[in-house]
């Protein structure tokens, strides 16, 4: 009978195996390069059209292997989220949402984090994170799902230019976080899956900036094209 593995060696060496991809990717990255810019220098020498579609062919495969090493670097940063879902911690998880903004971002604290950087934040990330929350919740909660009901009722990029806070009332109201015409606290909230179709994450929209960051956040899920389904 085989012994059960502890899991943080399992870890360590799925961390380690992921390390190793992560080394030889950025070895052919720069093998390619390399290869680039001697045919790049060649090819304008000589003029050579063969040289030329040879570099096209080398600078798609740059495009792939640096595609490939941002997946294989999420796999670590995206790690503890993806348990936490896993786990159906979801309350963990909507703090380690929050975290994880703040850190691509480039802060330690979601105060640290202005409405206005938001209009900039990486689509990519927001994808990662939303697909994440509807894989563990069997489509039930994500970033995707506030931004689909924020426009069945009624918001577009107007009302978020707007900040038309009927439109943020009625969707608060549908997702579960204002009733009896207040706003929830966060500890009020339903962390089960019997909570609203995009209660949650929902800890991240409570930033010091209020209504402004509201709408800018929104704006940008809708200019990610998150409320479509295709996060």
């Amino acid at each position: 009978m085989n012994e059960l593995k502890n899991p943080t060696d399992i870890v360590s060496t799925q961390l380690f195996e992921i390390q190793k991809q992560l080394d030889e990717l950025k070895i052919q990255l720069s093998e390619l390069q390399q290869q680039v810019n001697k045919n790049s220098k060649k090819s304008q020498s000589e003029g050579d059209s063969q040289q030329v579609n040879q570099n096209s062919d080398y600078s798609q495969k740059l495009s792939v292997i640096e595609s490939n090493l941002s997946l294989v670097s999420d796999v670590v940063r995206y790690q503890t989220l993806r348990d936490m879902l896993a786990m159906e911690k979801w309350e963990d998880a909507d703090k380690e949402t929050i975290r994880l903004i703040a850190d691509i971002a480039g802060h330690t604290d979601l105060e640290e984090f202005r409405p206005d950087e938001v209009q900039h934040f990486p689509c990519v990330h927001l994808q990662v994170i939303d697909n994440l929350w509807l894989t563990y919740s069997k489509g039930r909660f994500g970033f995707s799902i506030q931004a689909r009901i924020y426009q069945e009722e009624g918001g577009n990029i107007e009302t978020t230019i707007e900040q038309d806070s009927d439109v943020i009332k009625r969707w608060g109201k549908r997702l579960g976080w204002r009733a009896e015409n207040r706003w929830r606290k966060c500890d009020e909230l339903d962390w089960t899956l019997n909570a609203p179709p995009g209660c949650h994450p929902s800890r991240w929209w409570n930033s010091p900036f209020g209504s402004k960051m509201t709408n800018y956040f929104l704006a940008r899920l809708i200019n990610c094209d998150l409320s479509s389904g295709n996060g």
